[in-house]
């Protein structure tokens, strides 16, 4: 079987930094389909020599010491640029004739991706339904769709209309790169190909999850976006809502794209929704020092760079253990973690609980920067009294000697062999709106939640960790040593 895919929005960052370098080492492997050929489409006129030269230079600085010449030049052959505009509906008919000459009359699944700005992604499919680039009568065709999609539930919904009425949904794969990390994917393997931890995974071990996704860096050149959008959608609705939901999806019956997305929904659907006082009591706005200064900022915004949310899920394995999700900017470093917090034992029998409570067991998982897992548990102290200290089994995933792959490598491989598991789901999408857009609503009113000022560098206000104090609980504020 043939394969192309179409990169709309060609001459962007995203392509340069992330689409080809992902296609090209996928090529190197040796895991890209026989043959795959890439065809850029942007309003750039270049031709196809010199979007490949274009590449060639960028990829280089992309990929470092992984680039080959012979190797590039090589999977250079079967890359083709057309220039078109999206606003232009002939473009889309000479790029299906384009489309037809590349593929030579060989039945072929098409990819077509989106790596535009979200404002054109319904424009552009209705585009490609008028010239005929949808039917699936030689081959499957798939179309990708970047974040953010919707900035509501209201327009997410109203984007799912647009588009089904050229793709079916079976053909719509809405990215979100967090899911191809490695350590994302190995959180099922950890869960569902052992019997160690699944047996405690549940509320009669469990006392808390804490899912923290920190950057380092302010909001730079992204002001003008991000002050519209906020950290509760920039991170919470898509990413983190992801991560909460492969931490406590139940076992699908297979492990296939369908049954996976089954289970995830299903967490959405049980999360409990906020009603009268939740909305100031379970969560903690914040907003790093300087950020009206920023570069298309009011002074005066109240725009959250940093955002605390509690959830409790009503369902039979979760009931009454807390979730707690926290995101921000300028934080004390960069990392991704999910921290399973374990149960006290039901009585000590060492040391003095009043004095030297030792910690209960906690396993730490860290999906960037330094992936992998840590196992916190309490053992004796070398010639003592039975006294105890905190102990670590400590497992990373570059021990092995290999990079990780970088997430698109995995997820452009999957879209074009038609592996939909790591896509979301268009119920998966609206029911994270739904439980989403009542908060954003609350704290954009005048009974919103105080707005607290942090430092850069922390670890978000110290409001926060106060909060978590009043709950007899702590944040695991720990920066990973890469």
């Amino acid at each position: 079987m043939s394969h192309t895919m179409v990169i709309f929005g060609a001459s962007g960052d995203l392509t340069s930094r992330k689409l080809i370098p992902a296609l090209y080492r996928q090529f190197c492997r040796g895991r890209l389909p026989t043959p795959t050929r890439i065809v850029g489409v942007s309003r750039s006129p270049f031709t196809s020599e010199q979007w490949r030269e274009q590449l060639a230079q960028t990829t280089e600085k992309f990929v470092k010491d992984d680039f080959d010449l012979n190797a590039w030049n090589g999977f250079a052959e079967q890359i083709f640029y057309q220039a078109g505009d999206i606003e232009n509906e002939q473009d889309f008919h000479r790029l299906a004739q384009v489309l037809q000459e590349v593929e030579a009359g060989q039945k072929t699944d098409r990819v077509y991706y989106l790596s535009t700005m979200p404002q054109l992604y319904a424009h552009a499919i209705t585009q490609m339904g008028k010239a005929g680039l949808h039917v699936d009568t030689n081959g499957a065709r798939r179309v990708v769709i970047e974040k953010p999609f919707g900035t509501d539930l209201q327009s997410a919904q109203k984007l799912n209309v647009e588009i089904h009425q050229t793709f079916r949904e079976d053909q719509i794969y809405r990215i979100d790169h967090y899911l191809g990390k490695e350590t994302v994917q190995n959180m099922l393997a950890l869960r569902f190909g052992n019997t160690i931890f699944e047996p405690l995974w549940n509320r009669n071990y469990i006392d808390h999850v804490q899912i923290t996704v920190a950057e380092e860096v302010k909001v730079g050149r992204r002001g003008g976006y991000y002050d519209k959008a906020g950290i509760l959608r920039d991170m919470f609705q898509n990413h983190i809502f992801q991560l909460m939901m492969v931490t406590a999806m139940e076992a699908p019956v297979r492990y296939t794209g369908e049954f996976v997305r089954d289970e995830k929904v299903k967490v959405l659907q049980a999360i409990r929704p906020y009603k009268g006082g939740d909305f100031a009591q379970n969560g903690v706005r914040g907003q790093y020092v300087g950020y009206g200064e920023e570069e298309g900022i009011p002074d005066d915004s109240q725009t959250e760079t940093f955002a605390v949310l509690k959830f409790y899920l009503d369902n039979w394995r979760w009931r009454g253990v807390p979730f707690y999700l926290r995101s921000g900017k300028a934080m004390s470093c960069r990392t991704t973690q999910i921290v399973i917090q374990f149960r006290e034992p039901p009585h000590m029998l060492f040391g003095n609980e009043k004095t030297c409570k030792p910690d209960a067991n906690r396993l730490v998982i860290q999906i960037q920067p330094a992936e992998g897992m840590q196992l916190h548990f309490q053992s004796k102290v070398p010639d003592s009294d039975m006294k105890l200290r905190l102990s670590e089994l400590d497992f990373r995933f570059d021990s092995s000697g290999k990079e990780l792959p970088d997430a698109y490598q995995r997820l452009l491989l999957d879209a074009l062999l038609g592996d939909p598991g790591l896509f979301a789901r268009s119920d998966e999408v609206e029911q994270a709106w739904r439980i989403i857009d009542p908060i954003i609503a609350a704290w954009k009113s005048p009974a919103a939640p105080t707005l607290h000022p942090y430092e850069p560098g922390l670890w978000g206000p110290i409001q926060s960790s106060e909060w978590m104090e009043e709950q007899g609980r702590s944040w695991f504020d720990v920066c990973p040593i890469i």
